[in-house]
């Protein structure tokens, strides 16, 4: 076994950051900065990948592995063809009322798989979008550019419409049939989105609609520590990829004297513990090889080790401890909570690497594996794809883990800020000025 130094650990890190960012050169569009959602050939782009591939390019510049002008080119493409798509209901348009459908075609950007008009897919490109603002602040003409791009794209939302007469956001919407029946309401990613509907200034929602969202939020216990329940790990990660949650508390967690980011931290132990117990009997399964989320899965026609035959979902937003869990693991997991426990990140991606050395491809985690389907090789059945959400998750999490990178960005966003505090947000760095704020970054 490798020994365990600082230095390695930090080259493994290195080199798997390195290869996650790598995936958006390969499978984007440089006419349109549109990137896809998968590895696999032929597929639409994913609206939420372009978000996470923007703040990608963020860290790039400051790793080296791009030059400031390549990512402000880049850049300005993507929020180029943003702002200027054209919005409506007819089949070629990229989106509507300022939200963006979830799928869009690769060459024509136009909407893909008659997929709805995602609010959430949306956010998250938005986030990228405005991390691509906060970090191109100068005064130049190239810079000052990007930065109207993304206010033009951000301020054009109507979230007051997402609203559909109702006190939380609707899911989506589709032209031929409208809005979906269901709404962003207990805890979820969306704690994003309320932000950015909370702090614009064009088409804001009332306070009244996070106290709503955050009405139904579900509680259990690890231990004697009471958590805020969410299944799948994905939920506990992506909002935190931008927003800074240490120290700062809405009302629902103050009431409890608990945090969003503490909460992330337990909900890892969960994931941790709930491996070791392995209720389901899976192969594989240990407190260091974890981690169930959303994830695509193996066909159901697959043997399996053993005589138990329980259900495989496929695609599936697995989750602990109530389920579902079908025996996949989303290999990408330890690696993502690099920021909230190190020990556990650093053991867990290190377990699954030596225990599984063919689960990676060009040092990409793959969407999910399951090696309680028989195969010839250990790791089971292997996600054929590399997903370019989880690529951008990994390199956001792993810079915040080394240096605050984009939470310091976003803490100096006033969209971020002002989100936060209409939704009711104190404590930790919401108590500072900006300005002061920047510099202690600095």
């Amino acid at each position: 076994m490798l020994q365990r130094t600082e230095e390695t650990d930090a080259a493994l890190v290195d080199r798997l950051q390195r290869a996650a960012f790598n995936y958006f050169p390969k499978h984007s569009n440089p006419e349109t900065g549109l990137v896809a959602d998968t590895s696999v050939a032929g597929v639409p782009c994913s609206i939420a990948a372009v978000g996470f591939a923007l703040s990608s390019y963020t860290v790039a510049v400051e790793r080296g592995w791009m030059t400031r002008p390549e990512a402000i080119a880049l850049t300005t493409t993507t929020l180029c063809f943003f702002a200027n798509g054209h919005q409506g209901r007819e089949r070629h348009a990229i989106g509507y009322k300022g939200f963006f459908y979830h799928f869009l075609h690769m060459d024509t950007g136009h909407r893909a798989w008659n997929s709805e008009l995602s609010t959430i897919d949306t956010t998250l490109l938005v986030a990228g979008v405005l991390t691509a603002a906060a970090y191109f602040d100068a005064d130049d003409a190239a810079e000052t550019e990007i930065r109207r791009l993304a206010t033009l794209i951000y301020e054009r939302i109507d979230w007051q419409w997402a609203l559909n007469k109702g006190e939380t956001i609707c899911m989506g919407w589709k032209p031929s049939s409208g809005f979906l029946r269901w709404r962003w309401q207990g805890y979820d990613e969306a704690v994003l989105l309320y932000t950015l509907a909370l702090a614009s200034p064009t088409h804001p929602i009332p306070q009244s609609s996070y106290d709503a969202f955050t009405a139904s939020y579900s509680w259990m216990l690890f231990g004697d520590q009471a958590y805020l329940y969410a299944s799948p790990l994905f939920i506990h990660l992506f909002s935190h990829a931008w927003i800074d949650f240490r120290g700062i508390r809405d009302r629902p967690m103050a009431a409890r004297d608990w945090d969003y980011f503490r909460n992330t931290q337990v909900c890892i132990e969960v994931q941790r513990d709930y491996a070791a117990r392995n209720p389901g009997h899976f192969v594989g399964y240990s407190k260091d090889i974890w981690g169930l989320s959303a994830s695509d899965g193996p066909p159901p026609s697959r043997s399996r080790h053993g005589d138990r035959r329980p259900n495989i979902l496929g695609y599936a937003a697995r989750g602990v401890p109530l389920g579902p869990d079908d025996g996949t693991l989303a290999p990408w997991a330890a690696l993502a909570s690099l920021p909230y426990d190190r020990e556990a990140a650093i053991s867990g991606t290190r377990a699954l690497l030596e225990t599984y050395p063919r689960i990676v491809y060009e040092d990409r985690f793959p969407g999910g594996f399951n090696p309680t389907v028989a195969t010839s090789q250990p790791e089971g059945w292997v996600d054929d794809r590399c997903v370019g959400i989880d690529q951008g998750l990994l390199v956001m999490s792993i810079e915040n883990a080394r240096s605050d990178f984009i939470w310091s960005l976003m803490r100096k966003s006033d969209v971020i800020r002002t989100g936060l505090e209409r939704a009711g947000f104190t404590g930790g760095w919401l108590e500072e000025s900006a300005e002061s704020a920047e510099r202690r970054i600095a």
